[in-house]
């Protein structure tokens, strides 16, 4: 007679496992520092000045950066339950460091890479055994998502959201056998919302979930009701955490305000009232949830009809095409495969492989926690859709395809220790390899060449754009009274880190206005660039040679700043203030 497994977590190898995996992540962020720097991202240089701001005194509710988009201010529609622990961090190692704020953004990855690891082991256990720990703790951290997302220095929010979607859907599959679990389920979805919109497609899938579940199984009314009404609940809450009460009935899309409020009331609503409904079959079930879902969806149109552009709406028509759209990871996959094919199958292959592996195990498998696997099933088929239309809805499944891995690579692990045959050997080695990211990612590498404009794709020579982004390069500058400085778009948020100066542009939709006036500044004629400049109030221009930004645009201006930069000139109303060996140009307005 077969053994019950054993779904209890191994809690020492998960401790190991972080530990040697935070060490690997570290020791590999300090071998490189040299030419990566520990915040080389714009939303990090950016998150920490903010966190500076918060601790400096600026107000919770205040969300302008007010040395950004100079004179007007530019507000950022970030949460601030992201910046407080790394603010706690920073008050904790104030004794301790000369720059605590920079030891904070090197632990708060690591930390939460071990909350990411427990919950990745937990997930495995409950599914399918404490024999699932180790590739539940090894896949992740080979994951090509998470080792970007959970590297020292890497302390926007992402990683929270990754967090978050995990927790929703292991609490979704919990509460399957345990109720309660439904309401932390609630909390954590609304939680993931008021950190930041992105996470709609997994609340959305949160709420499809539970409504699938219960046209399945009427018997799991309870489920609905808690997680819908803890949903609507928390969101009020976060509402009240995020906004001071005179914009509580504000509507805004690109962050949480009423409008999602609303929806979240609405979803409580629905879902607390449908399993009163004396509906016997199935298709009555679908068919009220249909219903009402479709009410609900139809009234928040017509609350909110300027969100069905989504959260870019007032978004210039010339910063929509020029700027949004080179982002790639806004893209659907196949754009994204034509110029980054590697990566893109590196993170799409487990997923995908991982909905298969599941969709086996519904159908042909036992029905050991099948119910529980559905669950998984929903959450990755409809994460994979939104993954196909943009790709980067791949970072929040990358941990979903984990319990898949660990059920593969167990069930070749059983039969290779049974039968030692070469086949079964073959089958554990493709299903470890299949299942991780970075392997998939270098294989297909290797297969695949490169495509010719992959240098322009990520702006250039990276190793001279990452010298532009070290703290050193800014240290003359720092050393200067507070000027306004013109540089472009993607420096802005590292000037405003690490010094004392206002900048014009950096790339935050809700400052539009400085994004545009940097873009036609260095691309436009120079009269306009000397009366933005004058505008501006600007005293200093600083460019770094190898930003993608200072290769221009198809429209550029002959005679514009880039065009000129591009031969060894700049506009004779600058004088060139650079110091040799220094990666940053740095050129004064003639008076």
């Amino acid at each position: 007679m077969p053994t019950r497994p054993d779904h209890h977590v191994n809690w020492p190898l998960v401790l190991f496992g972080w530990l040697l995996a935070s060490l690997l992540l570290a020791a590999r962020a300090t071998w490189f520092s040299a030419d990566i720097p520990l915040v080389a991202d714009t939303d990090d240089a950016m998150r920490l000045t903010v966190v500076r701001d918060l601790l400096m005194g600026q107000n919770w509710f205040d969300h302008v950066q007010h040395r950004l988009d100079f004179p007007f201010g530019g507000s950022i529609h970030w949460s601030r339950l992201i910046d407080l622990p790394i603010a706690g961090l920073t008050l904790l190692f104030s004794p301790f460091m000369a720059d605590p704020l920079m030891g904070a953004a090197y632990v708060w990855p690591l930390l939460l890479f071990g909350v990411l690891l427990a919950l990745s082991a937990m997930m495995s256990a409950e599914l399918i055994g404490k024999e699932a720990s180790l590739p539940a703790i090894v896949l992740p951290a080979l994951s090509a998502v998470v080792m970007v997302e959970f590297a020292p220095g890497r302390v926007d929010h992402h990683s929270v959201q990754i967090i978050l979607a995990l927790l929703t859907v292991l609490a979704t599959i919990k509460s399957w056998r345990h109720i309660g679990w439904a309401i932390v389920a609630g909390i954590a979805a609304s939680t993931a919302i008021a950190i930041g919109t992105e996470s709609l497609p997994i609340v959305v899938a949160a709420v499809a979930t539970y409504a699938i579940m219960w046209v399945i199984h009427p018997d799991h009314g309870g489920n609905l009701r808690y997680f819908g009404i803890s949903f609507g609940l928390a969101s009020l809450v976060h509402l009240a955490i995020a906004q001071p009460p005179s914009l509580w009935l504000a509507p805004m899309c690109d962050a949480l305000s009423i409008t999602y409020v609303a929806a979240a009331i609405g979803v409580a609503l629905v879902l607390a009232v449908l399993p009163a409904f004396p509906l016997r079959s199935w298709w009555t079930r679908l068919g009220a949830g249909v219903l009402l879902g479709g009410a609900l969806v139809a009234g928040l149109v017509i609350l909110f009809p300027q969100c069905l552009a989504g959260p870019y709406a007032g978004m210039d028509p010339w910063l929509a095409e020029n700027w949004l759209g080179r982002i790639i990871e806004a893209k659907p996959i196949w754009h994204s495969l034509l110029q980054l094919p590697a990566y893109t199958i590196g993170i799409a292959v487990p997923p995908l492989l991982a909905l298969l592996v599941i969709g086996l195990k519904i159908t042909m498998g036992s029905k050991h926690r099948r119910a529980e696997w559905l669950v998984l099933g929903l959450y990755l088929a409809l994460g994979i859709a939104v993954m196909i239309l943009q790709v980067r809805g791949a970072r929040l499944l990358a941990p979903l395809a984990v319990p898949a891995g660990a059920l593969t690579i167990v069930a070749f692990r059983r039969r290779f220790i049974a039968n030692k045959s070469i086949p079964d050997a073959l089958g554990l080695v493709a299903s470890w390899i299949g299942f991780t990211g970075i392997a998939v990612a270098s294989i297909a590498s290797l297969i695949i060449p490169a495509p010719g404009n992959a240098g322009a794709t990520s702006g250039g020579d990276a190793g001279s754009k990452y010298a532009c982004l070290q703290p050193d390069a800014y240290i003359d500058l720092a050393g200067l009274p507070p000027e306004v400085i013109m540089a472009p778009v993607d420096l802005g948020s590292h000037i405003l880190l690490y010094t004392p100066h206002s900048i014009i542009g950096a790339p935050y939709h809700r400052a539009q206005d400085g994004v545009f006036d940097t873009f036609r500044f260095f691309n436009g004629p120079p009269d306009e660039a000397r009366a933005i400049a004058g505008k501006r109030r600007i005293s200093l221009v600083v460019t770094c040679p190898w930003l993608g930004e200072m290769t221009g645009f198809d429209n550029t201006d002959p005679n514009s700043f880039v065009a000129l930069f591009a031969k060894g000139e700049v506009p004779d109303w600058l004088v060139d203030q650079s110091i040799p060996g220094q990666p940053l140009r740095v050129y004064s307005l003639k008076d």
